[in-house]
């Protein structure tokens, strides 16, 4: 256990703390590829996403290996979910909507959405999407608009993707300018970084 950190490091750590986003969300649902989930973890981690929801039902977590996900599991908390009722009543509960990657006709542009609310993206299964249990809890679904004639991304560049827009427009609404988390959370979450 480590007792003592440079004071640039404990700066660094705070200074990451202040621009986490607690109202940002994705729900990583039955994503099978450890890769896939490493990949997405690290682009939750840079872009300042705090909490991840993990929805698994029929497939199981993947072991994320050290190396491959960057250690961004280390600075990305996780809420494991037991089925899809008790994952959309707890977002809900907490004022989230909840909005579907999907290629239904219903799905609205990527650029369209709002995403400086508190709003939770859900990814789904890499060949079956988002379950079909989640649809009654849905708010509306997304899609990345692509010009090319293959007309679907890799899961974990689609996290990204959806990530970078929320970034953007987050950055343009002074989202990053103060702390989203309370300070005794802040404090308490600092203590704990400087440790790993």
């Amino acid at each position: 256990m480590r007792t003592c950190i440079t004071e640039r490091r404990a700066g660094r750590i705070r200074d990451v703390l202040a621009k986490r986003q607690t109202d940002l969300t994705l729900v990583i649902n039955n994503i099978h590829d450890p890769h896939n989930v490493s990949a997405i973890l690290r682009s939750c981690d840079a872009f300042g996403i705090h909490r991840v929801h993990l929805l698994y039902t029929d497939t199981a977590f993947p072991a994320l290996g050290k190396k491959s996900s960057g250690s961004a599991k280390k600075w990305v908390e996780t809420t494991r979910h037991p089925d899809a009722a008790s994952l959309a009543s707890s977002l809900k509960g907490q004022g989230f909507a909840l909005v579907a990657t999907s290629f239904s006709e219903t799905a609205r542009p990527l650029q369209e959405w709002d995403l400086t609310g508190k709003v939770a993206i859900i990814l789904g299964n890499e060949h079956r999407g988002v379950d079909e249990e989640l649809a009654p809890y849905v708010d509306g679904a997304l899609y990345i608009p692509m010009q090319g004639m293959v007309q679907s991304l890799n899961v974990s560049v689609a996290a990204a993707v959806i990530l970078y827009e929320g970034f953007r427009q987050r950055l343009a609404a002074g989202c990053y300018d103060a702390p989203c988390l309370p300070p005794e959370e802040f404090d308490r979450l600092a203590a704990a970084w400087e440790q790993k």
